[in-house]
């Protein structure tokens, strides 16, 4: 009887977050253990197919970057990577398509599908939805900048949210690949952290929520930042707070904000149903960042 005590007051406890995002869109980048290890696979689709059985619309942009380096690899290609960014040739570009839209896009679509969701599967290609430009890095030597040229890498210049509009209207789960469209016919391949801070912005998003593989922004002491203020960002990246991989992710953040977010979470994607701890409980489990 504890135990569904204790069931019965979970269910009271999420009841005014339901209420509150009812009708609200939620874009989710889906990466990291929660992708790849299979005893988190199903607990996310779960989550998936009941936030949208319970009004709230759901946008998910995959990434797929060691899947990608596995099938080169056994390609004969070996993955080339320059401060962090893969070298994409036409070649590379194939393989990066081939798995992202194929491969992974579709394993996430029939996961989603077969706990009793709408979900389809698109390119940032589809519908025009992801318009990109040519990126290029800067390294610095000395008094001036040299640009280098990483190839068919992109960065997002536009997001044509009208596919996803449509969808929405039937009820569909949108599920994107991180791959854009240039202005000349070009296959570009776009970091999924810019798709879905992107795409959160262009859908005025309720949440921006990212799945990560730690447990959200620590302190120095190395305890969970519950609440991070935008503007405290770049504090805490000059004071090494934030650091490594976690600067990538809380720009993201920041700026699906500034396009118009209500607010942003950093998750642990390891711990099973994370998307509910976090959204239906007065605590939540990782760190929320806010304007």
């Amino acid at each position: 009887m504890k135990r569904l005590i204790e069931k019965a007051n979970a269910l009271t406890e999420s009841l005014p977050y339901i209420k509150k995002f009812y009708g609200k869109t939620f874009v989710i980048k889906y990466g990291g253990a929660a992708q790849v290890k299979e005893e988190l696979k199903a607990p996310f689709a779960s989550d998936i197919v009941l936030l949208n059985l319970i009004g709230i619309r759901t946008v998910i942009v995959h990434g797929g970057g060691p899947k990608i380096s596995d099938t080169m690899k056994r390609m004969g290609k070996e993955p080339v990577f320059v401060h962090g960014q893969r070298i994409t040739d036409e070649e590379t570009m194939d393989i990066v398509e081939m798995v992202l839209g194929g491969l992974v896009n579709k394993e996430i679509v029939a996961l989603i599908n077969n706990h009793g969701g709408k979900a389809v599967g698109l390119s940032g290609k589809d519908g025009n939805l992801i318009l990109a430009k040519k990126k290029m890095l800067k390294r610095s030597t000395g008094s001036d900048d040299e640009s280098i040229d990483i190839g068919l890498v992109g960065e997002v210049d536009q997001v044509c949210p009208d596919l996803l509009y449509a969808l929405e209207r039937e009820n569909f789960i949108p599920v994107i690949s991180p791959i854009g469209a240039g202005l000349h016919g070009e296959t570009f391949n776009v970091n999924a952290d810019d798709v879905a801070a992107s795409v959160a912005a262009a859908v005025k998003a309720e949440k921006f929520i990212l799945l990560t593989d730690v447990a959200g922004v620590n302190n120095k002491k190395g305890e969970i930042i519950a609440t991070v203020h935008k503007k405290d960002i770049k504090k805490l990246i000059d004071e090494e707070v934030v650091s490594g991989g976690m600067i990538p992710k809380v720009q993201a953040c920041r700026r699906a904000l500034d396009g118009g977010v209500s607010k942003a979470h950093i998750v642990d994607g390891r711990v099973p149903h994370c998307l509910l701890l976090e959204i239906f409980t007065d605590q939540g489990i990782g760190t929320e960042i806010v304007e």
